[in-house]
This record gives structure tokens, C-alpha cells and sequence, in this order.
């Protein structure tokens, strides 16, 4: 059965695309991996499909198959059931599946909110708040799918909130700056309230078409991210606030999550208890992300001939790409320990 994890911080900026992609590539290499685009921005979507991303759109083989054609069955009131979508694979990875995003999934967030806080008063709306995870339940069956990974926008939208109670796990990704320490302070709060709607209304959509998975979504760790390096360790203007996001995630926001059941209390390891529940610590990807960006593929997944140098320059990006592969090797060995825990 297919384990989701929601990749969420409602502050901007701080890489949740990149890390949903990073880790669907590198997760992809022994697994079948989804990941879904639930960001209008379609950033995800327009990252895999490059020069594609506008014809997919056009074309009348591929413009209905994303996310939000996927469940406008069920927010248009259409009387055929939802049913899967055909997804995309990059050439050099094939087991990662695309959901793709949609410019306008934004117009469902307003029936979605009424649906989740009408207690079902209108028959009518019973049907939407399963509506996405059935989406996913049937994509992922098409494709024999092992991980699905959701790229949410940097919102607390009721779609963000349906994605979020939708999965089984989530990564909370962060930059080194004060505006994440304080955006982890605001999901210490909603997160909760979150779940607790779900658990005082799981039962008023029982009966629906679509019914919603009765799980509680569990905090698999953090990242840190987009910071430079100065002799092998971050430099001194981020180190401060890396230290600041460990004790915030493992004091106050582990404690919010262990209250309402969203820990995997006693299954982390001593090792990422010890790292504050920081799963990874990723560096600026620097002259390689443009190489990245022409060869349609990670930085970790470049080819020596991608970077198209030679020398030092060359023997620095090759060094600067190993060290990248070994940090989300790593990354992908721990997300798979913990998944087996959910």
C-alpha cells in the first residue's frame, strides 16, 4: 500500500518544490514514487515537464489530466465518478510519476472550506472532502505506486489542510532565516486544530462516495536548506538560525505533534532525535543548479558530461555533486526507515 507524505510550510521560499522533486528523484531509484503538484504556481509541474510544460496544457491528449480536472467530478457535481489521471515520467527517471499541478485549483478551495465546516448540512458537498485522496488512491493503484510525495502551497488553505489530512506523513522544510522560525510557530498551532477537525468530523463523511482516510499524519523531521558552506560547515550568518529551527522543531513543535498523535514516538533513532529531528541539512546547490536546469535533472543526478567543464572548475562541480548525492542518499535511507513505521 502506498505511504503519502505532504511536504508543507505555509512560509514561501523555502524550497518545498526542489525537496518534493529531490527526494521523488532519488526515491525513484528502487521504488515507484508519485508526486503531486497541489501549488496553482505549478512550479513542480514546469520543473519535470521543462520545455513540455505549456504544450501539456494545450494538447488535447494531456490538458485534462492533472490534479484538478482529476476531481472536478466531484466539484462540479458530475455524475461519473472520479477516476485516475495519466502521469508523466522524466526520461532518466522512470518510476517517477507526475500529477500535475493546475493554474486555477484555487476555485475548489472555497466549496472545499464550506464542505469541511457545514457538517454536511448540504448533502450535495458530502463527496468533496475525499474527493482528492480518491484521486490519489486511483492514480496510485494505476501505477503501483510505493511513495506519493505532495508539493502544498505556501498557504493554510482548505485544500492545503485536505492534502495534509489526506497523507500519512509529512516533512516540514525550512530555510535558515527568522521568518521560518516563525512560520514553524504558527504550525505549531494550526497543525493540531487541523487533525482535531478531522477527528471530530470523520465520522459525517463516512457514508460519502469518498470517505477520508481515518490516519493521522506523522512528523518525519525537517529540513534545513539554501545556506553556503565555509570550511566544511555553514556559514556563520546561518548557524544561528539552524540552531534556533532544531530546538524550536524539537522542544515546543515536537511536543504540539507528540499531544495530538502526529509523532512516531520512540521509532526516530537516536540519530535523528540528535540532529533535532533535522533529516537533512542541504547546502546552496550554487553553479551546479543551472546545469540542473539544462540537463532536466537534479543536481545530484547530473552526468560529469552535464556540467560541461573541464579541469578544475569540472573536478569542483563533480566533488560539489557527489557531496549532494551522498546528503540525499542519506536522506532517502532515513525516509524509508521511518516510513516502515507508519
Amino acid at each position: 500500500m502506498s505511504k503519502r507524505i505532504a511536504v508543507f510550510n505555509h512560509k514561501g521560499g523555502v524550497s518545498k518544490t526542489t525537496s518534493v522533486y529531490n527526494l521523488g528523484w532519488i526515491l525513484s531509484k528502487d521504488m515507484n514514487v508519485l508526486v503531486v503538484d497541489a501549488d496553482p504556481q505549478c512550479n513542480l509541474t514546469s520543473l519535470i515537464l521543462n520545455d513540455d510544460f505549456e504544450r501539456y496544457y494545450i494538447e488535447d491528449s494531456t490538458k485534462s489530466q492533472n490534479i484538478k480536472d482529476g476531481v472536478s467530478a466531484a466539484f462540479l457535481g458530475r455524475p461519473q465518478p472520479i477516476q485516475s489521471v495519466e502521469c508523466y515520467s522524466p526520461e532518466r527517471a522512470d518510476n517517477l510519476f507526475l500529477l500535475a499541478g493546475h493554474a486555477n485549483l484555487s476555485e475548489y478551495d472555497a466549496a472545499l472550506t464550506f464542505a469541511q465546516t457545514s457538517n454536511n448540512a448540504l448533502a450535495t458537498l458530502q463527496n468533496l472532502p475525499g474527493a482528492f485522496s480518491e484521486l490519489l488512491k486511483l492514480t496510485e493503484e494505476k501505477y503501483n505506486i510505493d511513495v506519493t510525495i505532495i508539493d502544498l502551497n505556501p498557504s493554510l488553505s482548505a485544500i492545503n489542510q485536505n492534502l495534509f489530512l489526506s497523507s500519512d506523513a509529512f516533512i516540514v522544510p525550512t530555510n535558515p532565516d527568522p521568518f521560518s522560525i516563525m512560520a514553524i510557530d504558527t504550525l505549531i498551532r494550526i497543525l493540531p486544530k487541523w487533525v482535531q477537525w478531522k477527528e471530530s468530523s470523520i465520522d459525517i463523511f463516512k457514508d460519502s462516495a469518498y470517505p477520508m482516510p481515518t490516519e493521522t499524519p506523522k512528523f518525519l523531521g525537517s529540513l534545513i536548506q539554501r545556506f553556503n558552506i565555509r570550511n566544511g560547515r555553514a556559514a556563520r550568518p546561518y548557524r544561528n538560525n539552524i540552531t534556533e529551527i532544531k530546538n524550536k522543531i524539537s522542544n515546543e513543535f515536537y511536543q504540539s505533534m507528540l499531544n495530538s498523535g502526529m509523532t512516531l514516538d520512540g521509532f526516530y533513532g537516536q540519530d535523528i532525535i540528535d540532529r533535532g529531528y533535522c533529516l537533512a541539512e542541504i547546502p546552496d546547490f550554487q553553479g551546479l543548479l543551472p546545469k540542473s536546469h539544462v540537463a532536466h535533472v537534479p543536481v545530484f543526478a547530473l552526468l560529469d558530461g552535464d556540467m560541461d567543464n573541464t579541469g578544475s572548475v569540472l573536478e569542483t562541480m563533480i566533488n560539489k555533486r557527489n557531496s549532494l548525492l551522498e546528503h540525499f542518499e542519506s536522506l532517502s535511507k532515513d525516509i524509508k526507515k521511518l516510513l516502515e513505521h507508519v
